[in-house]
């Protein structure tokens, strides 16, 4: 082949080729630091297929979750841990377990109480009682059941072995995955590691060191508790004193107590609005006659969502109607439209207030995740505390509960809005006012609106809640229920809350749409 024949873009290729592996391979070096040429190799095996590549790697197999938590792999570390420790856990039961702990202890349990039935045969027999032959079958069942026990703690103590053998292959079968996965999520790491090098690479002695305590750690407490069950009272109960609950009681009832004396006008002044507001909306939808009000929401559904929409509401709201739970159901509208509004009314302007100052959202988000996930029980009760039981501490409730989503989606919606939309409209001169109400809210108006039903579903969610506070409404009725097990009017009156919760929900949805 002559000179001329050789393609100079071929020979270019081959050489960006060579370069890029000699590259991969000192990138595949400096991850691993130990034993290399073995990571090249297999690296490469795994990287040429998309698909899962089975290897063998030993030291993985051995060390188990010291060496992928010493790898930074501690998504894989601790399942195989929680598996490891399981076979641990039954090899030491099946060794050296009191595996007839809880059977003696039944044991030593029913023969307390063999001896009283005893003393009572013995003192029944000297006073020749008619009850001798009562005591004598109670006494005659109990030693039944001891000897049945006994022979089941023989049972389980004859079981050691093969408990011990099935925990040894438990260890053995996830000792062999953990070694064949061990390359390969080890390579997926090392992917990682190549577009963001903060990720941990290599192997740090103080991870090794960390990674074997905390593994021998819990793998030891675990053994120890399970074979010798009720021996370390330290694994059993953990180690507190009654009186630190006592005075934690005492502090918290101090401090609402002080609150209540010191903030008395303020909460009398948030009553007094809150049953103002209330009261309107009873006078509207209680008692305006029933026609008027069925007509307005059959109207506004069908403007809202279309006729075919507006046509169940119809027949939900004659549900209603017809099975007496008109009143309960309008009072329910009253008591969540107050709470609704009154959530809607501080938490859009807070939202807005929000979106572009990520200190402040950074600082309210822990407190809105502690509205959203404790239990309604629980703030209840503090809201007794200072607002009494009745309606507006039914509102209260149900607003803290409820308020959280129309914060969360009013500042996911503006953050969402186009920084390039915003710049032009800044560029033709547009002030803040101006941006914010013909640019920001439009654009995140869809995303407000699913707030604003998100608060409305989550507030009457709360119904029956309420009702343990004096809210009347539906909720009273399926609490009746529960309290009388009626059944059928418990489950009449839920269709009706769900109703209620479809018609509403098909109005903001459809103007949402």
């Amino acid at each position: 082949m002559s000179t001329s024949d050789v393609n100079p873009l071929e020979d270019t290729e081959s050489e960006a080729a060579l370069a890029y592996a000699e590259e991969r391979r000192e990138n595949i070096r400096t991850f691993v630091r130990t034993n290399p040429d073995y990571y090249i190799r297999n690296f490469d095996k795994i990287g040429a297929s998309s698909r899962f590549t089975p290897t063998f790697n030993l030291m993985a197999g051995i060390f188990g979750p010291v060496w992928f938590g010493a790898r930074g792999l501690w998504t894989w570390a601790l399942p195989f841990l929680i598996i490891e420790t399981l076979a641990f856990v039954q090899i030491a039961r099946g060794l050296f377990g009191d595996l007839a702990s809880d059977a003696m202890a039944r044991i030593a349990s029913i023969e307390g109480t063999l001896e009283l039935r005893r003393k009572q045969l013995e003192a029944a027999i000297e006073a020749n009682s008619d009850k001798i032959d009562v005591y004598r079958r109670t006494v005659e069942s109990l030693e039944e059941n001891i000897g049945g026990i006994r022979a089941e703690a023989e049972a389980m103590a004859g079981q050691g072995p093969s408990i011990a053998l099935t925990g040894l292959v438990i260890l053995l079968i996830v000792k062999a995955v953990q070694a064949i996965v061990a390359n390969w999520a080890l390579e997926a790491r090392f992917s990682d590691w190549l577009s963001d090098r903060s990720v941990r690479s290599a192997l740090p002695v103080q991870e090794i060191v960390f990674s074997a305590i905390f593994m021998a750690l819990i793998v030891t407490a675990a053994m120890m508790h399970y074979s010798f069950p009720g021996r370390f009272s330290l694994l059993s109960h953990f180690p507190t004193d009654p009186n630190i609950r006592l005075t934690g009681i005492t502090w918290v009832e101090e401090f609402i107590a002080w609150c209540v004396r010191n903030s008395e006008v303020f909460f009398d002044v948030l009553t007094i609005g809150i049953r103002a507001l209330l009261d309107a909306l009873e006078v509207i939808l209680v008692q305006t006659p029933w026609i008027v009000i069925a007509s307005l929401i059959v109207l506004l559904t069908w403007l809202t969502a279309g006729i075919r929409t507006a046509i169940y509401s119809s027949a939900f709201l004659a549900y209603m109607g017809l099975l007496g739970f008109w009143e309960a159901a309008m009072t329910t509208l009253a008591l969540l439209g107050t709470a609704a509004c009154l959530s809607i009314v501080i938490g859009i302007p807070l939202g807005m207030f929000a979106a572009r100052r990520p200190r402040f959202y950074a600082f309210i988000q822990p407190i809105m995740d502690f509205m959203q996930t404790m239990p309604a029980f629980v703030f209840m009760v503090p809201v007794i505390a200072f607002f009494g039981v009745g309606k507006p501490a039914a509102v209260i409730v149900t607003m803290i509960f409820g308020g959280t989503p129309v914060v969360r989606l009013t500042v996911l919606g503006l953050r969402g809005v186009p920084e390039s939309v915003r710049e032009a409209a800044i560029s033709f001169g547009a002030n803040k006012w101006y941006l914010l109400t013909k640019v920001d809210l439009p654009l995140a108006a869809p995303s407000i609106r699913a707030g604003i039903n998100q608060t409305i579903m989550l507030s009457l969610a709360m119904v029956v809640v309420a009702s343990l506070i004096g809210a009347k409404g539906l909720g009273e009725d399926v609490l009746e229920a529960l309290q009388y097990a009626n059944v059928g009017q418990g489950i009449l009156a839920g269709f009706s809350i769900l109703f209620c919760a479809m018609i509403l929900d098909r109005i903001v949805q459809g103007a949402r749409k």
